[in-house]
């Protein structure tokens, strides 16, 4: 056998042992969310309310809003302006690394601004399993919190096996967004208002 079959082989192992314990696109579920990493949220914000993507909240997610802060396996604090708008089916978000150790600045360092990662929901997953479902194909965790101590989230080291990072995240049934730092509408070229 040439190894070229043999990595073959291997592979289809490693695929059919994963699929044995669950159905691939049924472990990732829904994407939901697409994300931007940018210098610059409010610059960012603009070019995308003029292809029509918006309004947009913004938030500060810091220590003292989001709790159980991790960064590479590690307790961590680190501040990041995040922004939100809803298109259709999807989330498009927006992070903005402000400070601390995150993943996000990491990206800009070494790639610059753009798309970061996309988001799946919990695919009715408890979390604890969900954590464990990523870990368990190989994908440690890289960043987590959960903001208003509720709505908790995970990125995962996906990117040396798919190129992008992937996150999850579960908020509660009965979740309602907090008072916006900020809101940006639509500009009246793009909703078609004089």
């Amino acid at each position: 056998m040439c190894p070229t079959q043999k990595s073959q082989q291997s592979d289809q192992l490693l695929v059919t042992d994963i699929q044995d314990d669950m159905d691939l696109k049924q472990f990732l579920g829904n994407v939901i969310e697409i994300c931007i990493v940018t210098r610059d949220h409010k610059r960012t914000i603009e070019g995308l309310l003029r292809l029509g993507i918006g309004p947009w909240k913004t938030y500060t997610f810091q220590p003292s809003n989001t709790t159980n802060q991790t960064y590479r396996g590690k307790p961590a604090e680190f501040t990041i302006k995040v922004c939100f708008a809803q298109a259709q089916n999807v989330v498009w978000e927006l992070m903005q690394p402000v400070s601390g150790p995150s993943i996000f600045q990491e990206f800009l360092d070494k790639h610059g601004e753009g798309i970061h990662h996309v988001a799946h929901d919990c695919n009715n997953i408890p979390w604890e399993e969900r954590l464990a479902g990523f870990q368990a194909r190989g994908f440690e965790l890289v960043q987590s919190g959960s903001w208003q101590g509720r709505n908790h989230f995970a990125f995962f080291e996906t990117e040396h096996a798919t190129t992008t990072t992937f996150e999850t995240y579960q908020f509660p049934d009965d979740w309602e967004d907090p008072v916006a730092d900020e809101e940006y509408g639509l500009p009246s070229h793009a909703s078609g208002t004089a």
